[in-house]
């Protein structure tokens, strides 16, 4: 609408004001996401089951639990058991494995599946890409059993590699009950296991990277050297960081199959870890406090490795796990 003041003109808009937002009752909402709620019911119901429902068992470590009597009437012990476990020596023993076998696997295994990924955007042909994902999918699904029974095959005693050296008349190579090689021998059966599946997050970050960017970018001259630089790295910054959390977080957590199935083989000195020390010294001794305690102690160390590494990623400008 045109007014006309004086010789000037004045054009004025008529606006809508903001619709201010309407906070729906949760009734509504229930309704409207009723299909939604009813797809999260298994998936709640398993974690209440499965990871909230024991939480509770986490009172015997400061009891002595005797579980003919149950939790309610065995007797209050405090915080004996944790002093009980700062001194004795297998426990700071399966500590000392716990964070190296951590390390080697952070420093070996963690790297790889962003560089399959990397290598697998690469592969123009979408059924080759497919072949290849399914073949390193694969392994994923074999048991710890099952795995370590191949390793073995291949690099045991009896296993291809020896006797291919001993018919060359050669010295036969000692891999699966050596001690000073084992963090590396675990570390290689769970990149041949769980390589190809940590590759899956990997590739949808890539995924959703614009590759409008990459065009410009080869305009302009860029090579594929400097196109992964500049452009994929950073676009899958965010993810590999979040990725690093998570695996800080679960650092005290080493595969606990994989190295039962194996202590024998190296000893306990090497291959003992808090998992299988809670099981041996605490659920197979019939001490559960024990077992409960040791356990418990790796929990709150896990909680604060996630909350630092957490906080680390927030002084590198990236969301991390959480915000806060």
């Amino acid at each position: 609408m045109t007014t006309i003041i004086g010789p000037k003109t004045e054009t004025q808009t008529t606006r809508k004001p903001p619709q201010a937002h309407v906070k729906l009752h949760w009734r509504i909402r229930l309704r409207r996401d009723k299909s939604l709620v009813i797809m999260t019911i298994p998936a709640i119901v398993l974690l209440v089951v499965f990871n909230y429902a024991p939480l509770f068992g986490l009172i015997t470590a400061f009891q002595y639990y005797d579980p003919l009597v149950g939790v309610w009437h065995s007797p209050w012990a405090g915080l004996e058991q944790f002093a009980t476990l700062v001194q004795d020596p297998l426990f700071w023993s399966a500590l000392q494995n716990t964070l190296y076998l951590s390390l080697v696997q952070l420093i070996l295994f963690f790297p790889i599946p962003v560089v399959l990924a990397l290598l697998l955007n690469t592969v123009l042909s979408e059924r080759l890409r497919n072949l290849i994902q399914s073949i390193v999918y694969l392994p994923h699904f074999f048991s710890w059993v099952l795995t370590i029974t191949v390793f073995q095959q291949m690099l045991g005693g009896a296993g291809v590699l020896n006797q291919f050296l001993r018919q060359h008349d050669a010295g036969t190579w000692d891999i699966m009950t050596n001690s000073n090689t084992f963090a590396l021998l675990v570390t290689s059966q769970a990149v041949w296991k769980e390589a190809g599946w940590g590759i899956i997050v990997f590739l949808a970050a890539l995924a959703a990277i614009d590759t409008h960017l990459y065009e410009a970018a080869a305009v302009d001259g860029a090579g594929s050297w400097r196109r992964m630089w500049h452009i994929t790295l950073p676009g899958m910054r965010g993810v590999i960081v979040l990725m690093l959390v998570l695996r800080l977080g679960n650092a005290l957590t080493v595969g606990f199959e994989q190295l039962l199935l194996q202590r024998a083989a190296v000893g306990h000195n090497t291959a003992d870890v808090l998992d299988t020390f809670s099981f041996y010294y605490g659920i197979a001794t019939n001490n559960y406090s024990y077992g409960a305690a040791a356990g418990l102690f790796k929990s709150v160390i896990s909680l604060l490795l996630i909350w630092g590494a957490n906080k680390l990623a927030h002084a590198f400008g990236e969301d991390g796990l959480y915000r806060g």
